[in-house]
């Protein structure tokens, strides 16, 4: 789940079938968000061996990739980590088990760029009681700065490089930040 503007946004990915490849995005998505999807896309499926995914996954099957509440728009590039979380998670059979939000710009290579807003993520997050965070390194002091009152409660893993993430969200010896 991404925490986008002050709210917080589901991300779902589904295998439609295996007689094409492809991805299908939906969810009134603005062409920043699009791009988005896109790099998480690229990313995962040139990835798959790094993460031990199946190799063929990707090569074959129609992804469905739905960004619920369809009547609002939604753009911006601080989905590509939750995105590419959502198809790991797809491709693995491994949904994630914990209420866990996450935000971060991702790149081709991996990178977890810095996004705004995250006073407004972090409250959204916590207003619907997740309490576990992920965020860019690169926003480390944003939260910092962050009143204690805001911070009170959470666990926050810091991630630079998309492989951060994978090991937070799959349970691989995460370090954890408070």
């Amino acid at each position: 789940m991404d925490v986008y503007g002050g709210a917080t946004l589901p991300i779902e990915a589904n295998k439609i079938h295996e007689l094409s490849r492809g991805l299908k995005l939906t969810g009134k998505l603005g062409e920043v968000m699009k791009e988005s999807a896109e790099i998480a896309y690229s990313y995962v499926c040139s990835h798959t061996k790094s993460y031990q995914l199946h190799p063929e996954f990707f090569d074959k099957c129609l992804i469905h990739l739905h960004v619920p509440e369809g009547a609002t728009p939604k753009d911006g590039p601080s989905a590509g980590v939750t995105m590419a979380t959502a198809l790991m998670s797809l491709a693995r059979s491994e949904p994630i088990k914990r209420p866990l939000a996450m935000t971060g710009e991702l790149t081709l290579t991996g990178q977890v760029l810095a996004v705004g807003g995250i006073r407004e993520k972090v409250i959204a997050a916590k207003r619907i009681k997740i309490h576990e965070l992920i965020l860019p390194e690169a926003n480390r002091r944003d939260y910092e700065e962050l009143p204690d009152t805001i911070k009170d409660g959470m666990t926050v893993h810091f991630a630079s490089r998309y492989s951060d993430v994978e090991k937070v969200v799959f349970d691989k010896k995460a370090t954890e930040v408070h």
